[in-house]
């Protein structure tokens, strides 16, 4: 292991990394794996780094895990994610990976999540030493597949969540052990000039070029290097994976498991799987052309998860795994499910006295719904669903004859009118055993002023008729004979989704041209047995638990006064040995409304994250509030950080952004 390594680039900022080195790759060059990430090397990802990277290094590759500009030791300060600028940093990472000793020149870039989102810009830069990436728990579109929008919506659950936490983490220090004396001056200049995200992102409100930059999905073309795109069931990024394996022309498959936003060998819910294995198996074909037979291997192995009881954690889920040779597959055909005014939803469309059902739109409904991306911790997964069933408009299959498995999309046509000029519609698919317990499988939302795309919103006329298609969550699920499936509908999906102004009553159109197309797979006797490796991992890293990790959600309703009330916790304390530095975190989110008054919304998030060992003391804390008027959404962030427990750095920042359709 090389520590303290400095990769200077062309405007004379230095990126901090660490490589992990085959012992003999200075007299025999190998390949290099890079996993590029603003998570702090040195404390926040120590743990995961050292479990893969030297594991990578004991099988014949450099791997190199760099700090984005602007966090942990690297200089610069990280103005907004995704942005040019770190993607033209990366390339020139890799040009100096090329330039080295021990590098062949040929590279691949590994991540998930913020490190999976950049492999794939990267790649569509095309830059002549990457042969391969692995990318997880990532998207092709940074706008309808991520933590901010969702169908048009702007997601309450999440968007000041990502933005609060990405605040605290760019504003902790450099390490001293790592950059010497200039620490503090480093970090109070980074306090001062790291942005509020949020501010941009709600600027944003419909897909334009903001969210077009570093959205792969403009230009799968662009891509030429060979792609593993993975992610589970559980996680929220799911989407991707079957429109990449559907539109990259290049080298490309895909592993789906019933994983939370995790990469596969930790894979909670279980089973986890060899997945750093694979990643030297994808590394060997593609960085060093031995023809080890990936690219002869189905594009698509998930796993086809067995039903299951409506629970808040599941260590492991049921299932097998499948395997498909093409994407879209060609054992699945369309299901098609008419929407009666009877609550009936069947493939023959039955003409009803009444052709359209009304609701008036509950703020309560969506306590139910779990968090938006699971960890893999408690109390993250959606409970039964009746209680958001009931708020919604439903319509119920007749049990079903037989065992049925959906794999892929399911796709919905609406028509529907609004009470009002804005409104939105969350649709949920759910399983419904014999007993009531009912368990959701897939759901999706769309505000109805972006029906005819999300660049150019148009206002609603009240009470017209309109069509509208929206597709929700990818599935891979066995329904069991007997069991019904539920389509459930309604304005409002809070937290999920942030409130229209005022109360909506969505009106849905049922004689015959409202329908549920779902993804039915045909198993196939010959099915091919499909397996993985047990997981492994390099030697983990020495920690010691201070304080257990911890993860809870209540929701509490008062039923006197209508207000809704959901909050998250979680937190930890460890120390890293060596070199012996205490590293703790603190997390509040609150969410909040009250039934009839959709402007009463407010968001609350509260971080705080410390390192100390002896000689240095450091924390920053922040929080956040969000609310929205009838014509726009206000936030307030304020941040501190403390030295030894004096506060060294105080800033309030707020800003009014109008609503946009939204």
């Amino acid at each position: 292991m090389i520590d303290d390594v400095w990769i200077p680039l062309t405007d004379g900022t230095r990126l901090a990394a660490r490589i992990w080195l085959p012992v003999d790759a200075e007299r025999d060059p190998v390949p290099a794996v890079l996993e590029y990430i603003p998570y702090r090397k040195d404390d926040g990802t120590a743990v995961q780094d050292y479990e893969r990277h030297p594991y990578f290094a004991g099988h014949g590759y450099a791997a190199v895990r760099v700090d984005l500009r602007g966090s942990g030791d690297s200089g610069g300060v990280l103005q907004d994610e995704y942005l040019p600028q770190e993607q033209l940093d990366c390339l020139e990472v890799l040009a100096w990976l090329e330039g080295q000793p021990w590098c062949t020149g040929a590279v691949g870039m590994i991540g998930y999540s913020w490190g999976g989102f950049n492999a794939l810009q990267v790649a569509a830069r095309r830059p002549r030493q990457l042969k391969a990436i692995v990318t997880g728990c990532s998207t092709d579109n940074r706008y309808t597949d991520d933590c901010h929008y969702m169908g048009g919506c702007l997601l309450g659950s999440d968007m000041l969540k990502w933005a609060s936490t990405m605040l605290l983490y760019n504003g902790l220090p450099p390490d001293p052990a790592h950059v010497g004396g200039a620490w503090r001056e480093a970090w109070l200049e980074r306090l001062r000039a790291t942005p509020s995200f949020i501010d941009t992102w709600i600027t944003h409100q419909r897909y334009d070029d903001y969210w077009k930059q570093g959205s792969v999905a403009e230009d799968y073309s662009a891509i030429q290097c060979a792609v593993l795109a993975v992610g589970g069931w559980a996680d929220a990024y799911t989407n991707a994976i079957p429109r990449l394996l559907e539109n990259l022309t290049c080298p490309r498959a895909g592993i789906i498991g019933p994983w939370a936003h995790m990469l596969p060998y930790r894979g909670v819910p279980g089973p986890a799987i060899g997945f750093l294995q694979e990643c030297v198996r994808w590394w060997d074909r593609w960085l060093k052309g031995v023809d080890n037979g990936v690219d002869r291997e189905p594009v698509l192995r998930t796993w086809m998860q067995e039903p299951a009881a409506p629970a808040r954690f599941y260590a492991k889920r049921p299932g097998r795994w499948i395997a498909e040779t093409r994407w879209p597959p060609q054992d699945c055909e369309p299901l098609v499910l008419a929407l009666a005014a009877d609550g009936s939803l069947a493939e023959r469309h039955v003409p009803a006295e009444e052709p359209s059902v009304s609701l008036v739109g509950s703020q309560a409904c969506g306590t139910q719904a779990g968090v938006w991306c699971a960890n893999g911790r408690p109390d993250e997964l959606p409970d039964d669903q009746r209680r958001d069933d009931l708020l919604s408009l439903r319509f119920d299959t007749p049990p079903l004859p037989e065992r049925t498995e959906l794999l892929g999309l399911p796709e919905l046509t609406l028509s529907l009118a609004c009470d009002q000029p804005f409104g939105l519609v969350s649709a949920r698919l759910c399983d419904v055993a014999p007993d009531g317990r009912s368990t959701l499988v897939s759901w999706g939302m769309l505000n109805l002023t972006h029906r005819a795309g999300h660049e150019s919103p148009e206002a609603l006329v009240p009470h017209q008729r309109y069509t509208v298609h929206m597709r929700l969550n990818a599935v891979g699920q066995a329904i069991d004979a007997g069991h019904v499936l539920r389509l459930a509908l309604s304005p409002t999906y809070w937290p999920h989704a942030w409130p229209s102004p005022v109360p909506v009553t969505l009106t849905v159109y049922t004689d015959g041209t409202s329908v549920l197309v779902l993804p039915v797979r045909r198993a196939s006797a010959e099915e091919p047995a499909i397996e993985f490796d047990l997981p492994e991992t390099a030697p983990p890293l020495e920690v010691v638990e201070v304080a257990p990790e911890y993860r809870t959600r209540t929701v509490t309703r008062d039923d006197a006064t209508g207000v809704t009330v959901t909050e998250d916790r979680e937190g930890y304390e460890y120390v890293i040995v060596p070199p012996g530095t205490t590293t703790s975190y603190e997390q509040v989110d609150r969410y909040e409304i009250t039934e009839h008054d959709p402007l009463s919304a407010v968001v609350r998030c509260e971080r705080k994250a410390g390192l100390r060992r002896d000689g240095w003391d450091v924390s920053v804390t922040t929080s956040s509030v969000m609310t929205a008027s009838a014509t726009h959404f206000e936030v307030t962030d304020v941040i501190e950080a403390f030295e030894a427990g004096e506060r060294v750095f105080a800033d309030t920042r707020q800003c009014a952004v109008p609503r946009d359709l939204v």
